[in-house]
């Protein structure tokens, strides 16, 4: 990898000097021909590709009044322009999200409103040409969906959905981005983000078995393909072998052996992830989705659990009903869904948080803690944006919120949060979600780390924090990576369930 040198931190947290163009060809690498044809898109841009981005924007525009609105609603008001990661680690004005939005809304007055067809220059309507086209590309790639920018937008447009359209014009031309499409065909063919194959995955968690066993002398197992256990946990595939993902596993899995709870895996349906959402593809999305579902029908559990990774929270409590019919009010005239509806066990959440599970333990004291194991730690919380801003946790709202941290309090005595205008629905991104976690793109993800790194510093200066809780893949990943890049040591990352590993005490098995 090239060097990379982070920005300065701000003494002040105001609005960068802008330098526009900074990040012009910053964007990703482009999919090849096979990798397009394996999700049914075109191997590359057509011929005709701006009548077919016009149609497909159509298309969206008719399908999604939602987007309708945020195409028109926009009034330029600023009040989104300094809340990006992007743009204030990157200072390229195209990266504020009003302007990167107008990128498509300019085209979209061109084409698609009476001013713009009659007046382009008086209304800021351009022409699709194949430089619009590559801007969108470039620009699209540079956000990560986490819609912090929406928290302050008065009129409360989605830049997620924005960028989502965008990225599904882009595709249907044949010009969509190589590291998202080439995941989701893994996904499709062997189930998981990584391809890793059903004996490997096996191999990995028989290797756990013998590890934990060494470290704790207890048989806690890590089944999978079981047919009739209780809970089929659904977990990012990260968790099967990198570090620090895999401790996590293992404290699911001490969760799950201390309250007697019968537990699988699915080797055809490994992964919690879901990249249709971050290419804005429904198709897509629900491809992917329906794997768990049939998983489920096929392993006949009651209940579905859900491991520690933001957007696959998301895409679960959002958008699995709607697509699969996990949860309730299934479609009557889908009869899998139907089926999983008299399967699943519903005095339970369907699906469920593993934090919700977990928590829901801890409360009904069905598992004895050692607070003291993390006593080496003073732990701090990132809140992962596609849960923050985009999914709930517990019967409240706000429970996305508390929960983690009450599980974090239970498990370790020393716990300080950040600056609070940085958590909470407020939370910034880690900078590398929404299919931006690509090593063509660590440029972008460095200095989208900015914000979340300079608040950091500022508790670990001052309260000596020396460990970042989270519960999310991407925010796992993108940290261990750039946070050495800033001077932190990659170690001091990690999931909520590696600190529940650490203090949950273990009986022997009957």
């Amino acid at each position: 990898m090239a060097d990379i040198t982070p920005p300065a931190y701000r003494s002040i947290p105001i609005i960068p000097k802008l330098i526009p163009g900074a990040m012009e060809g910053k964007g990703p690498f482009v999919a090849t021909d096979k990798i397009n044809e394996a999700l049914g898109f075109p191997g590359h841009l057509v011929d005709d590709w701006h009548d077919k981005a016009i149609a497909k924007m159509g298309d969206l525009l008719t399908r999604f009044r939602s987007l309708k609105v945020y195409m028109d609603a926009c009034v330029h008001c600023g009040a989104c322009s300094d809340k990006c990661h992007y743009f204030i680690g990157t200072q390229d004005p195209k990266n504020m999200p009003v302007a990167r939005q107008d990128l498509l809304r300019s085209v979209y007055r061109r084409y698609f409103t009476l001013p713009g067809k009659l007046f382009p220059k008086l209304v800021g309507a351009r022409d699709l040409t194949r430089e619009v086209l590559d801007e969108w590309h470039n620009y699209f790639h540079q956000c990560s969906e986490c819609r912090r920018c929406s928290v302050f937008c008065p009129y409360g447009i989605d830049t997620a959905e924005v960028t989502m359209a965008a990225r599904e014009i882009l595709q249907s031309i044949g010009y969509g981005q190589k590291y998202s499409l080439e995941i989701l065909g893994k996904v499709h063919k062997i189930g998981n983000n990584l391809g890793l194959p059903a004996p490997a995955l096996k191999d990995t968690l028989e290797g756990l078995e013998e590890d934990v066993k060494e470290d704790t002398g207890i048989d806690v197992l890590f089944p999978m393909d079981v047919k009739g256990a209780e809970v089929l946990l659904i977990t990012p595939s990260a968790d099967f072998f990198a570090e620090p993902h895999i401790d996590s596993l293992i404290g699911y899995a001490k969760v799950f052996h201390a309250t007697g709870t019968s537990w699988t895996l699915s080797s055809m349906s490994s992964e919690a992830g879901n990249f249709g959402m971050f290419i804005g593809n429904y198709d897509q999305l629900r491809q992917a989705a329906l794997r768990i579902r049939q998983a489920a029908l096929e392993l006949g559990v009651k209940r579905i659990v859900v491991g520690e990774c933001g957007h696959a929270w998301r895409v679960a409590y959002s958008f699995w009903n709607t697509l699969t019919g996990v949860g309730d009010g299934a479609d009557a005239n889908d009869r899998f869904a139907q089926m999983l509806q008299k399967q699943l066990d519903h005095r339970y959440k369907q699906p469920a948080h593993i934090c919700e599970f977990t928590w829901d333990m801890i409360e009904d004291e069905r598992i004895e803690l050692d607070k003291s194991a993390n006593d080496n730690l003073i732990v701090t919380f990132h809140d992962s944006c596609n849960v923050a801003r985009g999914s709930r946790m517990g019967d409240y709202p706000g429970g996305q919120f508390d929960i983690p941290r009450n599980i974090i309090r239970a498990v370790a005595n020393n716990y300080v949060d950040m600056d609070p205008s940085t958590t909470h629905e407020r939370t910034f991104c880690c900078g590398g979600g929404g299919g931006v976690l690509t090593d063509d793109l660590i440029n972008v993800r460095v200095k989208g780390a900015l914000p979340r790194m300079e608040v950091l510093q500022q508790v670990t200066d001052m309260q000596k924090v020396n460990f970042m809780a989270c519960i999310c893949a991407i925010c796992k990943t993108q940290f261990t990576k750039v946070m050495p890049i800033y001077g932190f040591d990659r170690r001091m990352v990690g999931g909520v369930h590696q600190l529940v590993s650490n203090a949950i005490v273990l009986g022997k098995n009957k």
